[in-house]
């Protein structure tokens, strides 16, 4: 039987236009492989490009990927979307969808990890380099990447196996400890070695890891693995890394990187470019006018192209947005969202909360962040029969963006006015953000203790200043970057697990056009599963254990009574 990673290192191969035959010590003269591969600068590159594509191609199954998993399992979303929606469902509850329900990110996050072993065991074939910085900058991509998917699969399974070199092994799970180590120098081994070179506001930031990048990767880590684990300091294999070390991190991206915040945060999402706005009154009205993708805010990002094609091996076009869009969209009564599958309707809690704050009146980034579809579309009937958990609220920061072009026809995606394709999937095209320069700020004012930055923030939301407390650190982490993929890790690493039952048992619902209340336990009460799972760690996918003939262990607290069945409301029987 093939053993755990014979298969994705071929798929790596493949995806890296390598060859995925035994290797020789001979060159080979009719095909690519590691003989004669890379031998030039442009062979590098391409074989780093290679390594970013793994992200892509992840999302072929969103429901799969940490983004999608991590904004379902907090408590700003809820599952939402039909009663055969169950990945949405399962992610909001800690429930198993099926029996390889993460394989596409499993595999993906393992062929990226490949490739990264690939280029830092072959970069030195290359003999004659522009310069040392090309040189130096690409390795740098390799250890970020190698560290940022080890670090996506140890948030998401905690132990796995860590393959550090390109010949197929059957690993057992590493422990968790080792993998943190590995991955602390594989960030610290990209900052010495990336330019500190500052970015340009042209457009080009986030696509490509830089030293930023890495500073501020490396802070969100070392932040989870201290909080959650309950350590002052992060193992590496050279020693470890200090509260102090990261907070140089921290200020030498601030002060050194070039990044900024842009005047107004609601700019950065494309529901403000201007072939949305001409036609979107809550857009115009405030003279929103979109910085488009790769602003000078966005540190680290997933990048899409207007070149998609469903034939293609990498998915190209931006699934999350998708699978977050509302059903029976791209109409004129739902515009200016496009079509998808209401999935993780945005909490009525978070809604409510917000606006009830005296510290965040009239704060602008709520309805930038929210969509109060009663209000802004009020002839869209969205699709009663089968919508469950509604709460008639979507979160605008990733939703398919319809537009109309100069003679008022209207498109499935802005991104069509942009050269991308006029399509209600292969058109959209806008980042996922990973990292942002808010997010670096906010993170530097939780470790020092000090409002400085975290008022920083609040300021360009025209917010009074406030004295730092924890309790005013969480609220604007949680106003902030809602909707980014960081809440659930953050609640988390804070021991804030609690919060998701308190904020969302009991709101006010729909399934399927009847008025309900939302409620964990008629499915699994849900800080007894998180508990179970070790602190809200997912399954491995059940293919990926039994190839590896009982080397690979399967995560506690996930036997087959915890494989969902269908939403069985009351209003649904």
């Amino acid at each position: 039987m093939k053993n755990i990673l014979k298969y994705i290192i071929c798929i790596a191969f493949v995806a890296s236009s390598v060859s995925c035959e035994k290797f020789l010590d001979s060159k080979n003269l009719t095909k690519k492989d590691t003989s004669n591969f890379p031998t030039t600068a442009t062979d590098a590159e391409q074989l780093v490009i290679g390594i970013y594509t793994a992200m892509n191609q992840s999302l072929s199954d969103p429901e799969s990927y940490p983004f999608y998993v991590y904004e379902e399992a907090s408590d700003d979303r809820l599952g939402g979307g039909s009663t055969s929606n169950i990945g949405a469902q399962c992610c909001d509850r800690i429930m198993n969808k099926g029996t390889d329900y993460f394989k596409r990110f499993w595999e993906c996050a393992y062929a990226g990890i490949f490739r990264a072993n690939n280029v830092i065991a072959t970069i030195d074939n290359v003999e004659k380099w522009p310069s040392q910085s090309v040189k130096d900058n690409l390795l740098a991509e390799a250890h970020f990447l190698r560290g940022y998917y080890l670090w996506d699969l140890a948030s998401m399974f905690q132990s796995v196996p860590m393959p550090l070199q390109t010949v197929a092994e059957n690993l057992p799970k590493a422990a968790t400890d080792d993998i943190y180590k590995q991955i602390g120098s594989d960030m610290l081994k990209a900052i010495s070695l990336f330019s500190s070179t500052k970015v340009q506001n042209d457009g080009s930031c986030g696509g490509r890891a830089t030293k930023w990048a890495a500073e501020s990767i490396l802070a969100r880590i070392w932040m989870f693995y201290t909080g959650f684990y309950n350590k002052s300091e992060m193992p590496t294999n050279e020693g470890s890394i200090s509260k102090s070390d990261i907070i140089k991190h921290l200020e030498d991206c601030i002060k050194n990187s070039g990044h900024d915040l842009i005047p107004d945060q609601r700019n950065l999402w494309p529901y403000s470019n201007p072939y949305t706005t001409s036609h979107y009154p809550w857009a115009k009205d405030k003279n929103l006018n979109w910085v488009g993708d790769g602003s000078i805010e966005t540190v680290f990002a997933i990048k899409f192209s207007n070149q998609s094609d469903f034939g293609s091996s990498t998915i190209r076009h931006n699934r999350i947005a998708e699978f977050f869009s509302p059903r029976k969209g791209n109409t004129v009564q739902s515009y200016p969202w496009g079509n998808g599958y209401s999935n993780g309707p945005a909490s009525v809690e978070l809604w409510e909360s917000w606006a009830k704050d005296e510290n965040y009146r009239g704060d602008p980034r709520r309805e930038g962040a929210i969509c109060d579809r009663r209000v802004e579309m009020p002839d869209y009937g969205g699709d009663p029969s089968k919508e469950v958990e509604n709460t008639y609220l979507h979160a605008k920061k990733q939703l398919v963006t319809a537009c109309y072009d100069n003679e008022g026809k209207l498109h499935q995606s802005y991104a069509f006015m942009y050269g991308g394709k006029d399509d209600k999937q292969l058109g959209i095209t806008q980042d996922i953000i990973l990292m942002r320069f808010a997010d670096v700020l906010l993170m530097h004012a939780e470790l020092t203790e000090t409002a400085t930055n975290l008022n920083r923030v609040r300021q360009r939301s025209g917010l009074k200043d406030v004295t730092y407390s924890f309790d005013n650190l969480v609220k604007e982490r949680r106003y902030e970057l809602c909707f980014e993929g960081v809440r659930w890790n953050d609640l988390r690493r804070w021991h804030l697990e609690s919060e998701i039952v308190r904020t969302q048992v009991g709101q006010p619902i729909t399934n399927r056009g009847k008025d309900d209340v939302y409620s964990f336990e008629i499915v699994q009460d849900f800080l007894k599963r998180y508990k179970e799972t070790g602190g809200g760690f997912w399954k491995i996918p059940e293919s990926q254990v039994t190839l590896s003939q009982g080397v690979l262990e399967q995560n506690p607290g996930w036997g087959d009574e915890y494989t969902w069945v269908k939403l069985d409301y009351p209003t649904l029987r």
